[in-house]
């Protein structure tokens, strides 16, 4: 037998946060130290972060790094290590893995294929590593392999994909496996997206048992830079069989999950799935860096953490966008969330999050943690328990005109104080009624619903802005957008009104799942956070902006169309880029419940309205990535704010 322990780290970094991102990375080492690991795999690039944008083309930030790594060397004593950084080698950046074996570093591994579609732009900074080249790396007179190497120690090969590198089909692990590799280390930064995770379970477990060997996956947590949110989820399988798991969504900064390996064991199942090729070739040994010392045995076995259960779609939405919140709270050093409560389902969604958000927190890291982590806000330094944190860090405002109803201002008030929020009240009427008149005196006439409807709709929206940014400078605290996704889509939204915002958390997120949420919330819960049957008010509801005279009876989807089907034909339209008369057709194949000419007049809208309003997309609050469905265009989907708007396919229809 030849058993090595391995880890896998799991880090909440923040981009150039150079103390911080440090210290947790000697935290991790720490802890596996205490574990006994002989063999580290840390996250991709975190000392420097990985949403560093274009200040990894920075010299400062190539040097910095370089002091960070310095400062990590020498806490490295007997372990292997695996660290990430930026490196500037010649004519470029290249995203590498520094292997460092008891305070000395023995290597460098760039990253050989580059993420750059959706949310990543990583060819616009880095550069690709060529497969199978190696080269040297100067520095201060010191004198380093880097490239396409294998690393071995003990007579135990270790190699490496890095993060993207293990989405491909040319996988490196292919020409590893070829070597003899007994470890692949795999530091990624991979964000969360809706079913994302059983996709990695896949390509460590087929990347484990397929190269015959031992896969070390390590990850990010948290918010690190605003959009993406890291769920952890470190994993360590060996030949096809996942070995140790570690937690997801959690509130911990660092998170070091451990299993043991049998080497030996591991290449009698390679040797029985296929002939080994030779590895006695010059251009192999090119390959191989050979590390000085023993990987030593564990002294005692270890209870390898078992992974939780999948967890249902909507309790991933709970978590993430929960821990999103959290982070993004405190990294930005606000003092809380402020949210414009319409009584509606988007900002009552909101609310629930941010109680999701601070009562996973505490659960996780305990009352003293939580307060610890915020130790900036004074405020909740008596809270003893989450409905204190909620009075002092959530504000919900209600702002009424005339065209308000009972029914949303008791439903605002009743989740405000079901989730333990401060309520307060505000009639605006009297501010409308004065921008009005000031314009009317302007124009010389009455404004009036059956000519003005978009512009008496729209001053109510935005009349409600300068009052909700108030509430947020008093506070110091972080003003919260609701608009979600069906509404960005159509442009179903007030510009400067109800999309004022610092953030936008449930952008990514269609009307019809937020429905379904709430109706869960509020008969059993989501992801430990227990029901809010206050949400009975607002389930009860026909989604309305009730900006029109009762009279009109106004109901979004009376301006629209049912969000189901409006979030069918995005997806058809955006998603899959289909024709408006491909969509239509498709439509009245799986919608016999509505006629020919109603479902040809909502494809004509949507198309309409999606175009003329890409301007809104460009100004949107950021918001939190989820899936490939989100609508941003700084990140996933762009699309022209001048165009054609569809007009010659929708006269075809």
């Amino acid at each position: 037998m030849k058993r090595i322990r391995l880890g896998a780290a799991i880090l909440n970094q923040t981009p150039l946060d150079w103390e911080g991102n440090t210290a947790r990375i000697l935290e991790a080492i720490q802890s596996a130290r205490q574990q006994q690991v002989s063999v580290l795999c840390l996250p991709e690039l975190c000392i420097t972060g990985y949403g560093c944008e274009d200040m990894f083309v920075s010299p400062n930030t190539w040097r910095m790094a370089w002091q960070m790594l310095m400062k990590i060397v020498p806490e490295t004593n007997d372990m292997v290590i695996s660290v990430g950084l930026p490196l500037y080698v010649t004519n470029g950046v290249y995203n590498v893995a520094c292997i460092v074996a008891d305070r000395q570093i023995v290597g460098f591994v760039p990253k050989q294929h580059l993420a750059g579609d959706g949310l990543h732009y990583e060819p616009r900074w880095f550069r690709a590593w060529p497969a199978e080249t190696i080269s040297e790396y100067h520095h201060e007179g010191n004198v380093w392999p880097i490239g396409d190497l294998i690393f071995e120690c003990d007579s135990v090969r270790l190699g490496f994909e890095i993060c993207e590198d293990a989405w491909v089909a040319g996988r490196p692990g292919n020409r590893m496996a070829e070597c003899g590799v007994d470890i692949i280390m795999n530091p990624s930064a991979s964000h969360f997206a809706f079913g994302k995770h059983e996709i990695r379970k896949r390509f460590v477990l087929e990347g484990s048992r397929s190269f015959g060997v031992s896969y070390i996956y390590a990850n990010l947590i948290g918010n690190e830079a605003g959009r993406a949110i890291y769920d952890g989820g470190a994993l360590i399988a060996s030949s096809g069989e996942l070995i140790a798991a570690g937690p997801r969504f959690g509130f911990c900064d660092v998170d070091v999950t451990v299993a043991d390996i049998d080497v030996e064991l591991t290449r009698t199942r390679r040797a029985s799935i296929h002939a080994m090729a030779t590895d006695a070739t010059d251009d192999v040994h090119d390959r191989i860096a050979r590390i000085g010392g023993r990987l030593p045995s564990p002294a005692k076995p270890i209870r390898n953490r078992n992974e939780a259960p999948p967890e249902e779609e909507q309790d991933e939405f709970t978590q993430a966008i929960g821990l999103a919140l959290f982070d993004y709270m405190r990294k930005s050093y606000s003092n809380g969330f402020i949210v414009s409560m319409s009584g509606g389902a988007d900002s009552s969604a909101v609310a629930c999050l941010i109680r999701c958000a601070f009562q996973r927190a505490i659960a996780d890291l305990g009352l003293d943690g939580f307060k610890q982590r915020l130790s900036y806000i004074k405020s909740i330094d008596a809270a003893t328990s989450v409905d204190d944190v909620m009075e002092e860090l959530f504000t919900g405002v209600y702002q009424a005109t005339r065209n308000s109803g009972d029914i949303t201002r008791t439903a605002a008030e009743a989740v405000t104080d079901a989730v333990g929020g401060t309520f307060h009240e505000l009639d605006v009427d009297a501010l409308v009624a004065g921008y009005t008149d000031v314009v009317e005196k302007a124009i010389g006439r009455k404004l009036d619903w059956q000519q003005d409807d978009i512009t008496l709709q729209n001053i109510q929206a935005r009349t409600r802005s300068p009052s909700i940014w108030m509430f947020a400078n008093l506070k110091n605290a972080l003003l919260l957008s609701t608009s979600n996704r069906s509404e960005a889509a159509v442009g179903y939204a007030t510009m400067d009104g109800d999309t004022s915002g610092g953030v936008s958390p449930i952008a990514g997120i269609d009307k019809a799942f937020l429905r379904e949420w709430l109706l869960t919330m509020e008969d059993e819960g989501s992801a430990g956070c227990g029901p809010i049957p206050a949400l009975g008010f607002v389930n009860r509801q026909q989604p309305t902006a009730e900006l029109r005279p009762s009279e009109y009876q106004q109901t979004d989807e009376g301006d629209l169309m049912p969000y189901p089907l409006l979030d069918e034909i995005e997806g058809l339209a955006i998603g899959d880029k289909l024709s408006p008369l491909e969509i239509l057709q498709l439509l009245q194949e799986r919608h016999a419940e509505y006629m020919p000419e109603q479902l040809k007049e909502w494809v004509i809208r949507f198309f309409r309205l999606w175009s003329r309003n890409q301007w809104k997309r460009e100004r949107y609050a950021p918001s939190f990535h989820v899936d490939d469905k989100n609508l941003d265009p700084r990140t996933w989907c762009r699309f022209p704010i001048l165009s054609g708007g569809f007009r010659y396919e929708l006269d075809q229809l």
